[in-house]
């Protein structure tokens, strides 16, 4: 019977993790010529990324929470 509940735990535990995880932020990233994209992490060298957080690969859709903790967190 113990074994039946340390293994019915260690599933529930398992399948739970993926609960918790929590999609990558996008970001709309500048170049130096003035060109805009949006990624989530930088195009290459020469990029600078701009403050707005976004939740759709389409830089469209603003997350309000991030980016108000993230100014909150430079302002600091």
């Amino acid at each position: 019977m113990k074994r039946f509940v340390l293994f019915a735990m260690t599933l529930l535990l398992v399948f739970a993790l993926p609960v918790w995880a929590a999609p990558a932020p996008w970001y709309r990233w500048q170049g130096a010529t003035g060109d805009i994209v949006c990624a989530q992490t930088s195009p290459g060298e020469g990029w600078t990324r701009l403050p707005v957080i976004y939740v759709d690969p389409r830089c469209q859709r603003r997350n309000i929470r991030a980016t108000e903790k993230e100014r909150t967190r430079n302002t600091k």
